[in-house]
């Protein structure tokens, strides 16, 4: 594969990938309220998430989305309600009356891990903007196969890294934070964010 085509590739991945969107914000969420334990299971989710989302719209069912109303609508709904239950889940848990800060360890990493996964998977303008994406960077006089094998790993990698960099990140903030009322705030801003993007999610409509 050109090594420029790939850089640009690289390039143009970075930065959709920390545009603020339901996995990064779930990433930061976990992060402030769980700490450093979860960043490996949260890069691990987004990766396989990615993973999944990409490889099967490469292969072909973006392009069945596209051209099917009705797997369109179906994963549209399913990645609609599993935002919704994670938002209400984020909400219930900052009514909880011990401080998330003193038990930061009240949610499993395996929890973790198929939380991201699945939030990143099922994510139809995930699947609908990979198909769209990818075949910019395909060079149509050499082997696809190859080619597709090394975008998706440049993609998840990239992916993972950009997660596990937040979750850090995020979590050096919280390590700042002494008052459990903050914790509690932002659980509250991140489930009532994560059920407006439910509703976003839900009125997303096929391509033309």
């Amino acid at each position: 594969m050109d090594f420029t085509l790939w850089l640009s590739f690289a390039a143009a991945s970075t930065a959709l990938l920390v545009m603020p969107g339901p996995t990064l914000l779930l990433v930061l969420s976990y992060a402030m309220t769980q700490g450093r334990r979860v960043a490996i299971a949260s890069a691990l989710g987004v990766a396989t998430g990615d993973l999944i989302a990409m490889t099967v719209s490469v292969i072909g069912l973006g392009a069945l989305l596209l051209a099917s109303a009705t797997a369109f609508t179906i994963l549209k709904w399913i990645g609609a309600a599993y935002l919704f239950y994670l938002g209400i889940r984020m909400l219930m848990s900052s009514t909880e009356s011990s401080p998330l800060m003193e038990k930061p360890a009240n949610t499993s990493e395996g929890r973790v891990y198929r939380d991201l996964a699945l939030v990143t998977a099922l994510n139809p303008k995930s699947n609908t903007f990979f198909i769209a994406f990818v075949p910019q960077f395909i060079d149509a006089n050499a082997a696809f196969a190859p080619q597709a094998a090394i975008l998706i790993v440049t993609f998840v990698a990239i992916a993972g890294v950009n997660a596990l960099v937040f979750a850090l990140g995020a979590n050096s903030i919280r390590a700042k934070i002494t008052r459990p009322a903050v914790l509690t705030w932002l659980n509250r801003a991140g489930g009532a964010t994560l059920i407006a993007m439910a509703a976003l999610t839900a009125t997303l409509r096929r391509a033309a």
